[in-house]
Formats: C-alpha cells, sequence, structure tokens
C-alpha cells in the first residue's frame, strides 16, 4: 500500500493543517502518502446571514404565501365554471376552491357585483393577515403595496367631489386595501379645494402628492395628471426600497416594476394622443426607470402616432408580440380600439407571467406581491365569467387572462 495518494478539500477558515504527519504516523503502519490539498475559499457571510435572517423574521409568512398561491384556480376549475349556467351554480362550483362558503351568508339572487366584493374581501383578509404578523422591513414592504390602491381611492374622492358627489358615498366604492387610518377625515372635506388640502396632511401619501399642481387648478385633464404624476413618484420609490433591500429581493421585483414602469409609460403615450396634454408634460408623466427608460421613454415623449409606438417598443424583444399581434389579427375590426383592447390583454398575461416567475426563487420579498398581483387577475377572470353568465354570452366567456 505504498504510495496512496490522497486528495483533500480544506474550507480555508479552518486554515492549514499538517495532513501528511497524521496519514505517517504509526497507527496508521507509516504508510508513504501523497497529499494534494486544495484550499476552496468560503462564501461570504453576509450572504448566509441574509438567508437565516430571511428565514427566522420572514419564513413562516413565505411558506403561508406559497399555500395559498397553491390554491389560485387551475384550468380544470376554470373549465368547471365555464359550464355554469346560473350564478348559484358558478357559487357551487368555486365552494370546492379555496373560497369554501365564501358566498355562504350571501341572500338570493346573487349578482356579479356580491360575487367581485365577497372574492375581494377574501383577498384582503389574507393580505391583513400576512401583514399583522410581519416585521420590518416586510412591514415596510406591505405598505408600500397598499400605497398603489391609496392612490386609486384619493382620485376617486377627488373626481367624485369635483363632480358634486358626496365623499361618504364615494367611500363605499374605495378598495378596502387603499384604506387608512385618517381617511374619515376626508369625509368632512365639502369641496374639492378642502379636501386637497386635506390629503395633502392627512395622508401617507403626502410627499407624492406634494408639486403636483394647485386645488385650484383642478379639472379632468388635471386630474389624470395628478393621478400619473403621483403614481410615477410611487412607483420610483417604490423601485428605490427594493434596490436597498437587495438580491434577490431587489432582482425580482425590479423585473416586476420595470414592467409595470414600461406600461404606464406606453398607456400614457397612447392615451395622451390627440389629447390637450403637451409633449414636454407627457415626457414628465414617465418613470425614470425600466426597459424603456431613458431613450424609448425620450422617444415615446415625441410621438404623434400609434405606430410610432409600436416601432419603439420593437426595440424591446419581450414587448414585440404586443404590437405585432395586435396589428396583424386586430379585433373585430374595429381599429384603434380593439388594437388597444388586445394590448391591454397582452399587458396582463406578461404581467401573470412575471409575477409566477417571482415563486421560482426563495429568501425575497417578490412572493407577496407577485401572489396579489396573481389573485387579482383570478378576481377579475371569475367577474369576467359571471357576468358572462349574467348576460347570456356565453360565446365571450372564454376571453380571460389563463394563470396556469
Amino acid at each position: 500500500m505504498d504510495g496512496v495518494r490522497i486528495v483533500c478539500l480544506v474550507d480555508s477558515a479552518l486554515g492549514s493543517c499538517n495532513i501528511k504527519r497524521w496519514f505517517t504516523s504509526e497507527s496508521h503502519g507509516g504508510f508513504n502518502v501523497q497529499c494534494t490539498v486544495h484550499i476552496y475559499p468560503r462564501p461570504p457571510q453576509r450572504f448566509n446571514l441574509r438567508r437565516i435572517s430571511f428565514k427566522v423574521d420572514s419564513g413562516f409568512l413565505e411558506a403561508i404565501v406559497r399555500g395559498y398561491k397553491a390554491g389560485i384556480l387551475t384550468p380544470n376549475y376554470y373549465a368547471n365554471l365555464t359550464q355554469c349556467e346560473t350564478l348559484e351554480d358558478l357559487r357551487t362550483q368555486l365552494s370546492a376552491t379555496d373560497y369554501s362558503n365564501f358566498l355562504a351568508n350571501e341572500p338570493l339572487p346573487l349578482t356579479t357585483t356580491t360575487i367581485t366584493d365577497a372574492a375581494t374581501k377574501f383577498l384582503v383578509d389574507q393580505f391583513n393577515y400576512l401583514r399583522t404578523n410581519s416585521v420590518e422591513p416586510l412591514t415596510k414592504f406591505f405598505e408600500f403595496i397598499t400605497y398603489g390602491y391609496m392612490i386609486d381611492n384619493i382620485v376617486l374622492l377627488i373626481t367624485g367631489t369635483l363632480h358634486g358627489r358626496s365623499t361618504s358615498e364615494l367611500l363605499i366604492r374605495c378598495h378596502p386595501l387603499g384604506y387608512f387610518d385618517t381617511m374619515p377625515a376626508l369625509c368632512v372635506a365639502t369641496n374639492v379645494e378642502e379636501l386637497y388640502r386635506t390629503v395633502l396632511v392627512e395622508t401617507p401619501l403626502a410627499p407624492y402628492f406634494r408639486g403636483c399642481i394647485s386645488a385650484t387648478d383642478l379639472d379632468e385633464l388635471n386630474i389624470e395628471i395628478i393621478r400619473n404624476t403621483v403614481y410615477k413618484n410611487y412607483l420610483e420609490d417604490f423601485h428605490n426600497f427594493c434596490t436597498s433591500l437587495g438580491s434577490p429581493t431587489a432582482d425580482v421585483m425590479g423585473r416586476i416594476l420595470s414592467f409595470e414602469a414600461d406600461r404606464r409609460t406606453i398607456n400614457i403615450t397612447i392615451n395622451s394622443l390627440g389629447t390637450q396634454l403637451k409633449k414636454e408634460q407627457r415626457a414628465k408623466l414617465f418613470p425614470a426607470f425600466g426597459r424603456l427608460f431613458p431613450e424609448g421613454n425620450n422617444q415615446l415623449a415625441k410621438v404623434d402616432e400609434i405606430d410610432q409606438v409600436r416601432q419603439i417598443c420593437e426595440n424591446i424583444s419581450e414587448y414585440r408580440v404586443f404590437f405585432s399581434a395586435s396589428a396583424t389579427q386586430g379585433e373585430d375590426n374595429q381599429g384603434d380600439f380593439g388594437l388597444l383592447s388586445q394590448l391591454e390583454d397582452r399587458f396582463f398575461a406578461m404581467e401573470v407571467h412575471l409575477n409566477k416567475m417571482a415563486f421560482l426563487q426563495q429568501f425575497q420579498y417578490g412572493v407577496f406581491y407577485s401572489y396579489m398581483k396573481l389573485k387579482e387577475q383570478e378576481i377579475r377572470n371569475i367577474t369576467w365569467i359571471a357576468e358572462c353568465i349574467a348576460q347570456g354570452a356565453r360565446d365571450r366567456m372564454q376571453d380571460f387572462i389563463p394563470i396556469f
């Protein structure tokens, strides 16, 4: 057994060791051993500690949300839903899913609005459970998710008040996730100026609203400018926060938020064509990040036709299908309206794809955001099917966005 060769892997953190002396001791018969020692550096300790910290602080909630995701409706469930003849049949089919008896206490006859509200409440309850059991920085991440709904609610209140609607009546139509502690204070506003000033003081969104426009300039066009300006500030702030969390959250959320920024940029461009909005104003509404930023944003700010928008978006390989398929297929020969309808569907399909991909990585907060978006798409699908059943439009029942 003379001439035995040993290859040893040594962790660099253990330091050097006298392997030859150990193997040539008398207890091993004094063999002549040739040793080759390979020293491999240990991965950065910070990376391991971050994963350990994530599992300690958020591992339980990650397991919960992945369990929630397993309850998202599959194609088999959708096949059963599309065979329903009445909304009562739809309720029976949904009772076999994770929704269970969420419509058990609803009186007959059921309506599409009732089903949508009950499904939304089911999602809100899940979200509140996750947020209640979270710790920083996940708690802050959940707050950022709610800011988008807050923006929609506040703009709804401003628009309704501008048209003379009661704020108490408008509060009923607000999304539950967009409620905040000082929201009842908005009900005391009797005019747009007072409501606008209250928003700047009493809401968590005050930093996003400052610097938009004055309350005296509010009209239909300026309200849309406010909405898009506030949402731009929100997306940029959310993106910066996710970046500060580091990888892998920054990577996963970076892809999702970049697409959201590009989608808003494209929608703002198309919706502003033929309006009084100046090109300089249009450019200020674009988020300052995304796949299109900065060159694509600069070009979109100057376009005058949808065809120019298509040419610019074709520079991004993932975005080519949005316009090319619409242009060749059309939708019932409805021109630009059909194109925009298909474009929105393709945006939703891309959003679903990106959010599904978020679940392929662990140790990151993107799964919480992605679950909310996937579940919202599921609720839109259920609402669409329910509406088709209520109106007898069975030929359109399959026109929803599949998730799996």
